[in-house]
């Protein structure tokens, strides 16, 4: 192979030709590309991502940023086998490459997903509930997000150069704020790679994506209040960051995920021959065996009931010697080498601290035999189990992580022994507990949660379609207190939101309206002669509007709609009870009364309203007795614009109606959002 020089891309152009840094393929040693030579202009590069790329983010909505999410995932997954290549040189095999590549292309497409389904057609986020601060509903008050008008700095480690990018890149894109991405040097190939990529579709703004190779010099140095970085790496480097005093001056929002030592515990209830205990052991080899154990999710504390110490070391020791290490380009290997022959040292430094005071149960080094030619140049380093009779009592077992296939069993007499030893690690990422009793779960949860970011309890049903112990998904959070960095990324919306500026916006409910672009109650309405549901997508108005005609309520209405749904609670059927009860009397079914109002504001001949999806905020707010009378008020509330299309190639798009039900007394009785689908008029129709 052709090594080639590893250029940044920086204010709209690659930078670097001169040779730098050599790079090595870590199964062989082979030299496979180089970094470049000199430091790129970073205070021309923020101001490119400042300008061109905000500018560029910002004139689309987030709707929009979603759909190029999707394509951007789409030409990625066609291009991937590129990726590929690339990620044999870290020592993944083609299942580690799996992870890294799939998991960071799932994520584009899971972000894509979520912004469809739960952001607006525009570039303001309504942090809801309106919150009425006057007595008589002339002053309100909300809160919204909106894009900060800064640069994401994301900082990712050696271990995972796709998924460590991507799914910092997802969330930050969705935003609308440009990044400047700065990958671990080692394997920083694959995530240039992908950046080629990435820029290669055509898909990106200009500005939104910028690629560091090597040194960040003097980059957060430069940065201002607008600002943020995001950090995956070790607990010193992330402290070491946190504390650039430009970052602490000017209040630029700090994100670390950070290697921790993050536990698995095999519940006390758990015996020898169930399924859980099998399935446990696999787990904490696979978590051993993935990447080779280079994962900041990895399992490096075993806590195991003490009467089942041995016979689990001897599982797991079968299980170990029986894999095959070596090459990943080879079919039959299960393990590749380290990603580089710095990390090597730095396994065999720390494991070498942690023999200190264990014992060693499995030592693969003993048995090894790298498959593959020129292995013996390669980054390998063996499986190894440790096993520590007294965690309580040394410190080390706790403190010294090995970024690679070694874990450490530790015995515990009782379940809370067992959460303390867990708690010892200052803060992780995320622990197991393997257990068949649902008390157990309970109890050791609520205790462990304070200390852990993420919690699997695994049983034999849960293992159906467990992701497993070191898969954090996009959906939910991916961070941990203390050591683990004490940061949040992931999460879906929560991973969006940290890109956001969230402000307090204060006034009449009309000019909260204009703001949030969604009609609040109390807002000035548009009336109309023209039924609202006959109107398309494009041509309804926020805060167009219909009051109904009446509808008096009778004991027929009543009679027959328990008689229609089944529904004979005694509330409105038993007279006496009902006399007995607060309300007095017989009142009608709070169905009916959300039954009456569709009937009241429905336009029954075909229209441009398709379906009705879905109801928000449901509440029944006062009784409708027997005689009372009722009538509803339908407001477009909110529009978002998917950009999709029917079978039939329609476009259409999401409306909210805000409904009112109120009685003869004006007073409130019923109040919900109401979701429909509504097409948008055909092309050359007027």
């Amino acid at each position: 192979m052709n090594a080639p020089i590893l250029q940044s891309y920086l204010a709209g152009h690659w930078f670097g030709t001169e040779p730098a840094q050599p790079l090595l393929d870590a199964a062989s040693g082979a030299v496979i590309a180089h970094t470049h030579a000199g430091q790129g202009d970073f205070e021309a590069a923020l101001h490119h991502a400042r300008s061109s790329g905000v500018r560029g983010l910002l004139e689309l909505d987030f709707q929009q940023r979603a759909a190029l999410l999707k394509s951007l995932a789409r030409y990625l997954s066609e291009h991937k086998e590129r990726l590929y290549e690339w990620s044999l040189y870290t020592g993944a095999t083609r299942n580690d490459g799996w992870i890294d590549i799939e998991g960071g292309i799932g994520t584009l497409f899971a972000y894509a997903g979520m912004g469809s389904q739960e952001l607006p057609a525009g570039n303001v986020v309504h942090e809801g509930p309106v919150v009425q601060l006057g007595k008589q509903g002339h002053f309100a008050g909300s809160h919204i997000l909106v894009p900060r008008e800064g640069v994401a700095v994301h900082i990712d480690a050696f271990n995972f150069p796709v998924w460590g990018l991507l799914e910092k890149f997802a969330p930050s894109f969705l935003a609308g704020m440009p990044c400047i991405a700065k990958p671990a040097t080692a394997t920083s190939y694959l995530t240039w790679a992908l950046v080629r990529l990435m820029l290669d579709s055509g898909l990106l703004p200009e500005g939104c994506l910028q690629l560091v190779v090597g040194s960040t010099g003097d980059l957060l140095d430069r940065l201002q209040g607008q600002d943020a970085v995001t950090f995956t790496g070790s607990a010193a480097t992330a402290a070491r960051l946190r504390g650039n005093p430009r970052l602490l001056e000017r209040g630029v929002p700090f994100n670390a995920e950070a290697d921790s030592l993050n536990s698995a515990i095999l519940g006390p209830d758990v015996e020898q021959g169930d399924a859980e205990f099998e399935l446990f052991a696999r787990e904490v080899v696979r978590e051993m065996r993935v990447k080779a154990g280079q994962k900041c999710t990895a399992i490096r504390r075993i806590l195991v009931p003490r009467r089942h110490l041995q016979a689990l070391a001897a599982s797991l020791g079968a299980k170990l010697g029986a894999l095959r290490i070596g090459d990943p380009r080879l079919p039959e290997v299960q393990m590749g080498p380290l990603a580089s022959k710095e990390q090597q040292r730095d396994v065999g430094e720390a494991l070498a601290r942690l023999r200190a005071c264990c014992d060693t149960v499995f030592d693969g080094s003993a048995q090894a035999s790298w498959a593959g030619v020129g292995a013996e140049q390669g980054a390998f380093f063996a499986p190894t189990l440790l096993a520590c009779e007294r965690p309580a009592e040394m410190a080390a077992v706790h403190e010294v992580e090995v970024f690679g296939p070694v874990s450490t069993l530790m015995p515990y007499d009782e379940l809370d022994e067992a959460l303390a030893l867990a708690a010892r690690g200052q803060g992780s990422l995320v622990a197991t507990l393997a257990t068949r009793d649902p008390q157990t779960a309970a109890t050791a949860v609520r205790r462990a949660a304070v200390h852990h970011g993420r919690i699997l309890v695994l049983d034999e049903e849960a293992a159906k379609e467990s992701t497993g112990h070191g898969s954090p998904l996009p959906s939910l959070k991916h961070g941990g207190p203390g050591r683990a960095g004490g940061g949040e990324e992931l999460g879906g919306m929560r991973a969006v939101a940290h890109y956001l500026q969230r402000s307090a916006v204060q006034g009449s409910p009309t000019m909260l309206a204009a703001v949030l672009g969604e009609y609040v109650r109390g807002a000035r309405r548009i009336e109309t002669e023209v039924h609202p549901f006959r109107r398309h997508f494009e041509e309804l108005r926020v805060g167009e509007s219909l009051l109904t005609h009446r509808r008096t309520v009778t004991e027929a209405d009543i009679v027959n709609f328990g008689c229609l749904s089944g529904d004979h609670f005694y509330m409105h059927f038993d007279d006496i009870a009902a006399r007995q009860s607060p309300f007095g009397q017989r009142i009608a079914h709070g169905y009916f009364v959300l039954s009456a109002a569709a009937g009241l504001f429905v336009s029954p001949a075909p229209g441009p309203v398709l379906a009705n999806y879905g109801l928000d905020t449901l509440r029944f707010i006062k009784p409708v007795r027997i005689g009372d009378t009722i009538q509803a008020r339908l407001t477009c509330k909110r529009k978002t614009d998917r950009r999709k299309t029917d079978a039939q190639g329609r476009g259409q798009g999401v409306v909210a109606w805000d409904v009112e039900v109120r009685n003869q007394e004006d007073e409130l009785v019923a109040s919900y959002d109401i979701l429909t689908l509504v097409a948008k008029r055909e092309q050359g129709v007027s």
